[in-house]
């Protein structure tokens, strides 16, 4: 047929697309697994290909790949980088447990690229996709690899910006609101009075914590089981070969890339990836509590909590007129379940490791990409589209205050339990507020009761605003 082309591999002939650069072992995974539609990450290709380039620019300095067949592979791999080959990855992510195929589908566009940079034909094998392209590599020490390079750079470029702008957000909001006096609600229920920004810094040290929870896992995503080949043993790949492709990919990134101390731990097990994945099931859990809590504080208008407003982004009813949704904290919510869903997944994976490879590693970087992406693009909307418009309603908290049975706690060490406990429950009998009926009864003189029943001196204890810390 016009339209394809012949090529062949190890098990004979098969018809390919003509436009295609992909060849015969990528044609054959196409056919064989179309089960979601869904590919591997752009993300996780584009490290595949960092990883082919670095190591192309190393094997021409060893000897083992001809210069210009080397320059032409680092210019196919660029171009992968930058998104020009991207219809060229079509394999879905629940494919060969090992993502062989992938690695294949990146070896054969790598070298079909670099024979037309040469002036060849196109599945000509000039450029060889296992003798050149994947010298000194299996896909059981790439794909891992790629895990890492792809999660660690991810980190770096989305997840902690998007972590740092909400901590600094939720830092400067805890000082604007500090002078603003709520009631505290455990178990649901009132209890004694919080500053509003002393809430907020609490939910300003989860976001710091989640920055150093990231640092705490990311040392061990740094360690690369690039040079093991196919079993840890580094067999086919000379012994400098890895070392060098590793510090090259950590001069192009920036991370602190090392090899992994024991490539038959790195290459068999999949613990950094579960660990990473664990710290960020942590996160959507934080995130899952700063979003909820926003979302009832802001509950009403005129029905609910109503302690503080935040930013009106859409209409929120199809029926309702005037209804409007506290949309980004339900986002967030949204994203925290996909990425507690996530980390199940990656941890029966993790826990798929047999031998000498476990050959869940596809599952594992789409869904460990996806957890880091969503989670960094989120935490940044909660900062910009709702923390940073979040405005106290004073005169709101100050009534809920003022209602409170609460506020009779502060009575106990003057009156005694049983006798602010029979004022509570005379409150809550006639509607009375517990300074009006502690005024009925002089329980107090007045300048005495009103130190008392201060809401702001009720406060002063704990950490104040701005506490912030690490990250």
């Amino acid at each position: 047929m016009a339209n394809t082309r012949i090529e062949k591999d190890s098990l004979g002939e098969i018809a390919v697309p003509a436009e295609a650069y992909y060849g015969a072992q990528t044609e054959r995974a196409r056919q064989n697994f179309p089960v979601s539609g869904i590919p591997l990450p752009d993300r996780f290709i584009a490290a595949v290909a960092m990883i082919k380039g670095e190591a192309a620019g190393v094997n021409e300095e060893l000897g083992i790949v001809p210069a210009e067949v080397a320059k032409a592979i680092r210019q196919a791999a660029a171009e992968i980088i930058e998104g020009k080959l991207a219809g060229q990855f079509p394999l879905d992510i629940f494919q060969t447990g090992s993502a062989t195929s992938t690695n294949m589908n990146a070896n054969e566009v790598l070298a079909n690229r670099a024979i037309e940079v040469l002036g060849g034909q196109i599945g000509s094998k000039k450029v060889h996709p296992n003798d050149h392209v994947n010298a000194g590599q299996s896909s059981n020490d790439v794909i891992p690899t790629a895990i890492h390079v792809s999660a660690y750079v991810a980190i770096q470029e989305v997840l902690e910006p998007g972590l740092r702008k909400l901590a600094e957000s939720l830092d400067r909001k805890a000082k604007e609101l500090d002078k603003v006096v709520k009631i505290g609600r455990t178990h649901l229920q009132d209890a004694v009075p919080v500053r509003l920004g002393q809430e907020f810094s609490g939910f300003a040290q989860q976001a710091h914590n989640a920055l150093a929870r990231l640092a705490a896992v990311k040392p061990r995503l740094a360690e690369l089981p690039l040079g093991g080949t196919a079993v840890g043993t580094g067999l086919n790949a000379p012994p400098e070969f890895a070392p060098k492709v590793i510090a090259r990919l950590a001069e192009r990134t920036g991370a602190p890339f090392v090899p992994a101390p024991n490539r038959f731990e790195a290459m068999a097990g999949k613990d950094a990836a579960v660990e990473t994945s664990g710290a960020l099931k942590t996160i959507a859990v934080s995130l899952t509590k700063i979003a909820n809590d926003i979302r009832w504080l802001a509950s009403g208008p005129r029905c609910g909590i109503g302690e503080i407003s935040i930013p009106s982004l859409q209409p929120g009813s199809s029926i309702m007129p005037g209804k409007v949704n506290p949309v980004i904290p339900e986002s967030v919510l949204m994203v925290a379940a996909q990425v507690v869903g996530n980390d199940t997944t990656i941890t029966l994976a993790g826990m798929s490791g047999v031998f000498e490879l476990n050959v869940m590693m596809p599952l594992i970087a789409y869904n460990l990409l996806q957890s880091i992406e969503i989670l960094g693009n989120v935490a940044g909307l909660l900062a910009e589209r709702c923390v940073d418009g979040i405005q106290a309603n004073v005169e709101r908290c100050e009534e809920l205050v003022e209602k409170s049975l609460a506020m009779v706690t502060s009575l106990v060490p003057k009156i005694g339990y049983d006798a602010a406990a029979e004022i509570a429950k005379d409150s809550v009998k006639t509607g009375k507020t517990v300074r009006e009926l502690c005024r009925e009864r002089k329980v107090l003189p007045e300048d005495e009761l009103n130190e008392a029943l201060d809401p702001w001196g009720m406060t002063e204890g704990g950490i104040h605003a701005g506490g912030g810390g690490g990250g």
